[in-house]
């Protein structure tokens, strides 16, 4: 399994309202970084889900329930979607400002790529930001 973090502006798309759906289609990346991170993903990964602009904290996690296919709001074939369900609500939002100020963190894509909306997240930096979400 690998892991990954995705990004949603709150006011577009929140948490609280892909809870609601119980599930989304991954649309309009428009970056080829994010879009060959969204190729990669496969059945069964998890995803955070990092509320961007407004808030700027890992809230909860998705998991991949369907691999990448042609993203339907484009004819343009180089544009990829992704389908997620909700997981769960972290027990304790995670903030950007804790996360940049673990030096274990410091090679974190969300750290170091912090524009990019599909990133990667290897296991250590997984259990990491886990253990922040539990409180410890």
């Amino acid at each position: 399994m690998q892991y990954w973090l995705i990004k949603s502006e709150p006011f577009k798309y929140s948490w609280e309202q892909f809870e609601k759906d119980g599930n989304t289609m991954w649309d309009g990346v428009r970056n080829y970084g994010a879009r060959n991170n969204l190729r990669s993903m496969k059945k069964g990964d998890l995803a955070f889900w990092y509320h961007s602009n407004e808030g700027m904290e890992i809230v909860g996690i998705a998991k991949v329930v369907k691999e990448s296919y042609q993203d339907p709001t484009t004819e343009n074939p180089a544009w990829l979607v992704v389908d997620f369900k909700p997981l769960k609500k972290l027990k304790k939002s995670v903030p950007l400002s804790i996360l940049k100020n673990d030096p274990r963190l410091t090679n974190m894509d969300l750290i170091r790529l912090g524009r990019l909306s599909v990133q990667t997240v290897k296991e250590e930096e997984w259990e990491i930001v886990m253990q922040y979400a539990n409180g410890k």
